[in-house]
């Protein structure tokens, strides 16, 4: 037999039965096949031909860690990282994850002893690229399962395990500005009533599925996306456009001014640091001494904007174009952009793991 021209595909569609035991036998042996899969094992009988194509199985994936890496290009589309930045994060979170893994099987009504039960297919490291490539890409669990070659039941368990952990590191990225540390902006004469060093605020909306019940589904359906959403507020550091402050998610007819309101985001601003908010913000001025928004048009549909309020919110838009370019990052991974599959659970955690995620994009990409 020539291992040479040997195709994984021959193995599953192709070939006889005199063939096939071959290539077990050299497997068996530990000679590694010429092919982008490294080994394969079979789970099946030789003398059981006619299911092959059921019980054969890919031993190395080509979505593990140890491969995937060898692609960086791949692995920054899967990801949304680069590798020394998902590294960086695996360093992160293996602590916490041991430390979870440790509980879990220590558990009191655990009915095995510690070491008992089956392994698990994929080490930590590789079950923390499995979550972040599910927010990336946000695939579902069974199209997840077959690229890491496991059960879609394991991936709902993986990503229940692993996305709290992505959030509490998402979390730990976050920090509001420090005005003893950083430097003032000089600003225009237009916008000299506004606040030299600030936190500019935004939210977003995600469509989400539309509720079984009437008096449920009025209060998620948002007028300005007609159609159901949920709705998220982040705030970021105008200078380096890193997101400091994630609030809850609400349905997405929440006024983004009654959103600011109960999240505490104004009363936790350090002394000397504002916030700047969009036309949805109107009044942030009677919450914080520091916050200023765009000035509205006046009432009546024959009176035109003044032309210096034109100039005026122009220049101060170029101050919040931080904030949108922070959700574009954020919204690239596809669990914030597609429409919601997780029936609005866990939607918080969610922003707050990429979150952090773009957080070390943006500290490995951006010179200081």
């Amino acid at each position: 037999m020539d291992l040479s021209v040997w195709q994984p595909e021959v193995l599953t569609s192709g070939g006889n039965r005199h063939e096939i035991g071959k290539v077990v036998n050299l497997v068996h042996m530990g000679h590694d096949m010429p092919c982008p899969y490294e080994k394969i094992r079979f789970l099946f009988s030789v003398d059981n031909l006619q299911n092959r194509d059921k019980y054969a199985k890919l031993a190395d994936m080509i979505m593990r860690y140890h491969y995937l890496t060898r692609y960086p290009s791949v692995f920054l589309k899967m990801t949304g990282l680069h590798r020394v930045e998902f590294d960086q994060l695996v360093r992160d979170v293996l602590p916490a994850f041991e430390a979870a893994e440790g509980q879990r099987l220590q558990r009191p009504n655990r009915q095995r002893e510690m070491g008992g039960g089956r392994r698990t297919e994929l080490d930590g490291r590789n079950q923390v690229l499995l979550t972040v490539v599910w927010l990336r890409l946000y695939p579902t669990h069974e199209v997840l399962g077959y690229l890491f070659g496991i059960s879609d039941s394991t991936v709902s368990r993986i990503i229940a395990r692993v996305l709290p952990l992505l959030e509490q590191a998402g979390r730990d990225t976050m920090r509001l500005p420090d005005p003893g540390r950083k430097g003032r902006r000089s600003l225009p004469e237009l916008l000299q009533d506004t606040p030299e060093l600030a936190v500019v605020i935004d939210s977003f909306e995600q469509k989400v599925q539309r509720p079984k019940h009437k008096d449920e589904r009025d209060g998620w359906y948002s007028h300005k996306k007609r159609s159901h959403t949920t709705k998220s507020q982040l705030a970021v550091d105008e200078e380096t456009g890193r997101i400091v402050d994630v609030s809850a998610s609400v349905t997405g007819r929440t006024h983004d001014l009654t959103l600011l309101k109960p999240s505490g985001l104004l009363a936790r601003l350090p002394a000397g640091v504002g916030g700047l908010g969009d036309l949805g913000y109107q009044g942030i001025r009677d919450l914080h001494p520091l916050a200023a928004c765009p000035r509205k048009k006046p009432w009546g549909k024959d009176k035109a904007r003044p032309p210096e309020d034109v100039v005026y919110n122009r220049a101060f838009s170029q101050r919040r174009i931080v904030v949108e370019n922070s959700i574009n990052r954020l919204r690239r991974y596809q669990s914030l952009s597609q429409a919601d599959r997780q029936h609005r659970r866990q939607h918080e955690s969610r922003v707050c793991a990429v979150a952090g995620l773009v957080n070390r994009q943006l500290a490995h990409r951006i010179p200081a």
